[in-house]
């Protein structure tokens, strides 16, 4: 059922399927649920896989599994329903394990004095576990997709200057939306295209990095100005009295030239990722 999803989670069955070297048939009718999971028929059978939502929506019981969906969700895992032809048939646990660098990024972005919001469509028992591993402190969980630009727009109508990461279709909107839209490189095409900034190696900390690099390049370009009107006041009423020998005046113009160049190219020296 999960074969023509291109959502991760569906994904990474996929992929666990092929590992295991099943062989997979197609699905006579499919269908992706936005925000809740997808909808297919294989060898004549109605199924659904995806949140406790979809399954209610249809009117399919979850009878007594809720407790066992809460432990697997405070674990930090995605609790995925499969319902065949309108009965409960099984609870896939996926976990959704942080990048490498997920919790350093987070940590630097603190330190830059910038919050960190998850924005996510997963349940809010799965988000704050994941957000307690990556550090993050504000989690707004259980967002559908069309609502994560509306996220984004609140959080700019009140005052925020918001820059949204994300790489998937639905993250798209979102990513139009904000001040400031990050794709990851890994990413689908949608998010990249929807994006200001692409992160091409989807390492995280590039994101402190580059605003790391922005606000050093804001400061270069701040100093060459002060400099090249510094040079300019004062020999500009020099030379208007007469007092200035205009080799000199080369000669002033050339250093001022080469001292804001040199003091660009400074920025060579940027290291993007702090050990």
């Amino acid at each position: 059922a999960e074969k023509n999803s291109e959502h991760p989670l569906a994904t990474a069955i996929y992929q666990k399927a092929i590992d295991r070297k099943i062989e997979i048939e197609e699905p006579e009718k499919f269908e992706a649920v936005p925000g809740m999971g997808i909808s297919a028929v294989i060898n004549g059978k109605n199924v659904l896989i995806g949140t406790r939502h979809l399954l209610m929506k249809n009117g399919i019981e979850l009878n007594d599994v809720e407790m066992e969906i809460s432990r697997l969700e405070n674990e930090g895992k995605t609790a995925m329903l499969m319902a065949v032809d309108k009965k409960l048939d099984a609870v896939i646990a996926v976990a959704d394990t942080i990048k490498q660098n997920s919790k350093q990024a987070v940590a630097e972005l603190k330190k830059l004095g910038i919050e960190v919001y998850m924005l996510t469509g997963d349940n809010k028992r799965t988000a704050e576990a994941i957000a307690k591993q990556a550090g993050i402190d504000n989690v707004i969980a259980e967002v559908l997709p069309e609502h994560k630009a509306d996220e984004v727009s609140r959080l700019k109508k009140a005052g925020r200057v918001v820059a949204m990461a994300g790489d998937g279709i639905n993250d798209a909107p979102a990513l139009a939306s904000a001040d400031i839209g990050i794709a990851m490189g890994t990413g689908t095409d949608v998010a990249i295209e929807a994006a200001d900034i692409t992160l091409i190696s989807g390492d995280l900390r590039a994101i402190p990095a580059a605003v790391r690099l922005s606000k050093k390049t804001m400061n270069k370009i701040k100093q060459n100005l002060f400099w090249a009107f510094f040079y300019n006041v004062i020999g500009i009423p020099v030379a208007a009295l007469g007092f200035l020998n205009p080799m000199i005046a080369g000669a002033a113009m050339a250093f001022s030239s080469v001292s804001v160049v040199s003091n660009s190219l400074s920025l060579k020296r940027f290291r993007p990722y702090k050990q």
